[in-house]
């Protein structure tokens, strides 16, 4: 295939199961995860190609969750492919918040996507700087297979990204533990390219995909 009609294709796993109360806000924290499902991760670990550039995140549950996949690969930091930060939300319940600060609370909810948490970020805003760091590493690792191990809301964006949608438009997309989604870019001549999606949220264990 000439380098005008490079295929990219991106490989994005969500990390293993965090060791947090039900509902807590993970956020940027750096929350330990729980690795003992080895059929998940074995599972999982099935799909991805030989011969791949490995992503992930500053987050331990990134990096942590990658080493489990496949032990001994070498990975690149992207910080700028990172979860939303929800400023003084992290490691709090959304229950807690909901009792605590209920109008601020209640004003966040009315647009989840353009709201920013209180000293944190919008998701929309995340979407805006997830969709250049797609576009960068598609360009460094063009026509390669590219696997990131990453997080529900930034995998969202680039699901956003992919299909055209908007933030808000974005948000209802489940992103499980372990749960691959999968896209191409491809390189059309001198343009932006197209980006097509091959599947989301695949359970692991469904048999590998091309």
């Amino acid at each position: 295939m000439s380098d005008g009609s490079a295929v990219t294709r991106w490989w994005w796993v969500r990390h293993a199961p965090l060791c947090l109360p039900p509902g807590t806000i993970a956020g940027r924290m750096d929350a330990d995860v729980d690795l003992s499902n080895t059929e998940m991760i074995e599972g999982a670990r099935a799909w991805l190609p030989d011969g791949a550039v490995w992503l992930t995140t500053p987050l331990a549950r990134s990096t942590r969750s990658a080493a489990a996949l496949k032990p001994g690969q070498p990975t690149l930091g992207v910080p700028d492919l990172t979860e939303q930060d929800f400023g003084s939300w992290h490691g709090r319940t959304h229950a807690e918040i909901w009792d605590s600060e209920r109008a601020v609370a209640e004003h966040f909810w009315q647009d989840p996507a353009g709201h920013a948490p209180p000293g944190g970020e919008s998701f929309a805003a995340l979407c805006q700087r997830v969709a250049a760091a797609v576009v960068r590493e598609t360009g460094s690792h063009r026509g390669r297979d590219i696997v990131m191990i990453g997080h529900a809301g930034p995998i969202r964006a680039a699901l956003a990204l992919a299909l055209g949608l908007s933030p808000a438009g974005i948000l209802s997309v489940s992103v499980d533990y372990w749960h691959l989604f999968r896209m191409d870019h491809l390189a059309l001549g001198d343009g932006d390219g197209q980006w097509r999606l091959i599947g989301a949220n695949i359970p692991p264990c469904q048999g590998r995909l091309l």
